[in-house]
């Protein structure tokens, strides 16, 4: 699996550098020599769940993407909850993993651009949606959309983190803060898609992760 990982990325233009153990893997990022993690969680020394506690206690902010045959839904929420920017199950195509690095690269470097610049918040785009979030104003195909401050609150949770992928408990925590009703978010999803989709029952902008959550379409 490293040898195709090696291959695979070398090909694509990345800088490889493996490791075989969660020490080392530590270490890499402490001294930051890597700008991207891609995380197995079944290491022989520390669990890779422990690794991204540990790394994200530490404030360090390098994007992660857990690869892993565990499909356990339990599994694949704590490790999103816990800071990972994507989890990709085994066996994997190597173009779907080169995407979801994009993806959690152009993530990574708009969170870093907003900090470093203290910007005001960009406008998101993706076909015909648009969501200003300074402003508070959402679009599709130029006429305003009438949501109610919940429903607002939900789209800007996802535009924020766009192209990441984003658990249930993770989305009732931030905008409902404290209710675990998954119930209360899956009729908001519904209601936000018949406003935004051309067609809801086939979203192109919030799409469903069976299992786990929901995950926003990136930004053209």
């Amino acid at each position: 699996m490293v040898r195709y990982l090696r291959f695979g990325l070398s090909r694509e233009g990345f800088a490889v550098q493996t490791v075989m153990n969660g020490r080392a893997a530590r270490e890499a990022v402490e001294r930051d020599e890597v700008d991207l993690v891609i995380l197995d969680l079944g290491l022989p020394d520390i669990d890779g769940i422990e690794l991204i506690k540990l790394w994200r206690a530490s404030g360090a902010t390098i994007p992660i993407i857990v690869l892993s045959n565990r499909r356990q839904e339990r599994q694949m929420v704590e490790a999103l909850d816990l800071g990972a920017d994507d989890y990709v199950t085994k066996p994997f195509g190597m173009a779907e993993l080169i995407a979801r690095i994009h993806t959690a690269q152009r993530h990574y470097a708009s969170r870093r651009q907003q900090v470093d610049q203290q910007r005001a918040r960009p406008i998101y785009r993706a076909g015909d949606l648009m969501v200003d979030l300074d402003y508070r104003i959402a679009t599709v195909r130029g006429e305003r959309l009438h949501l109610s401050p919940r429903q607002y609150r939900l789209l800007e949770f996802l535009v924020e983190h766009a192209g990441k992928l984003l658990t249930r408990e993770l989305i009732l925590r931030e905008v409902w803060t404290g209710t675990t009703d998954v119930q209360y978010l899956r009729i908001y999803i519904r209601a936000l898609r018949r406003k935004i989709e051309p067609r809801p029952e086939r979203p192109i902008y919030i799409m469903t992760e069976i299992g786990v959550g929901y995950r926003m379409r990136p930004p053209d």
